[in-house]
């Protein structure tokens, strides 16, 4: 009987654990994306402000490819 309860216990904790990792993921997840548009909205300043695409890449040490990529999204 010993046995089961420390099974039960185990496997009690394990989902604890479970959920409170899976909470930080999706707080991660949300953050992330708050990060992208902020990150958006900067780079479109920058645009209107008239740099280029090319200009912002070449400051940020990316392509102007990964700039469009992050524009998209």
């Amino acid at each position: 009987m010993l046995g089961v309860m420390t099974d039960r216990a185990t496997r009690e904790a394990t989902f604890r654990q479970i959920k409170e990792v899976r909470a930080q993921a999706i707080e991660h997840t949300r953050k992330a994306r708050e990060l992208a548009a902020q990150r958006r909205d900067l780079m479109q300043e920058l645009i209107d402000g008239g740099l280029s695409q090319a200009d912002i890449a070449r400051e940020l040490g990316v392509s102007r490819q990964a700039i469009q990529k992050m524009m998209a999204i």
